[in-house]
């Protein structure tokens, strides 16, 4: 039976990367997707996407989006003076890094082009952890986003999340289990030259990386 062709939405981080390397033994890629919007740590994560492409052996695209940067307001945005804020995604200060609608945006224009390269299945990295404070990423809207997308288009294209109902701890445990280098992935909000350790990213990534015993690889500034 011939493997479907999918296309994925590949930020450089450790969700998304473990999902190409999990789904890169069960479909075939048309390509990965990095959506260049603005972020602060954008540059980090665009350099960790063209590592994990090479890795895997999947075509990199770049989709440039200057607009968000321009109209938006969040303070994950280089655009903005607002501080990254410190702690665990649970408090109420972070959500000032929702960027407005953003995977929308990029899910239509990853429906599009996913339609244009004739493939059957867009991937996409959400897990459970994100669903407190991004609406844009909670199982609600995936389902209602897929629905779209498939009478949206002739082919009737495919939208996955499959990693939407499970933690960012139960990601790193499929990513070890393959073998995945998490050193190949960037998390950190802030984009300095390391992880800064404080952010509510990194903090997730900090108990993601470290269960079950495991060392987490990545350095952070504390």
């Amino acid at each position: 039976m011939d493997k479907q062709k999918a296309i994925i939405v590949l930020s450089g981080g450790m969700d998304s990367g473990v999902l190409l390397a999990d789904y890169s033994r069960k479909v075939d890629f048309a390509a990965a997707l990095f959506f260049y919007y603005g972020s602060k740590h954008n540059d980090k994560e665009m350099k960790c996407a063209e590592s994990l492409a090479e890795t895997y052996n999947v075509s990199l695209k770049k989709i440039e989006l200057p607009f968000i940067g321009e109209l938006f307001n969040s303070s994950l945005l280089a655009s903005s003076d607002e501080e990254i804020p410190e702690g665990h995604y649970a408090e109420e200060n972070m959500k000032s890094t929702v960027v407005p609608f953003r995977n929308g945006i990029m899910l239509s224009i990853a429906a599009g082009f996913a339609e244009s390269a004739d493939a059957d299945l867009i991937l996409l990295g959400s897990h459970a952890g994100d669903h407190t404070i991004y609406p844009d990423c909670r199982p609600e809207f995936n389902a209602a986003f897929a629905e779209a997308v498939k009478h949206g288009t002739y082919n009737h294209v495919k939208m996955s999340a499959p990693y939407s109902n499970i933690t960012k701890t139960d990601i790193a445990r499929i990513g070890y289990e393959i073998d995945f280098p998490f050193e190949q992935t960037w998390t950190c909000y802030k984009g300095k030259e390391i992880h800064c350790g404080k952010c509510g990213s990194c903090t997730e990534r900090k108990e993601a990386l470290s269960c079950d015993g495991h060392t987490d690889p990545t350095t952070y500034e504390v």
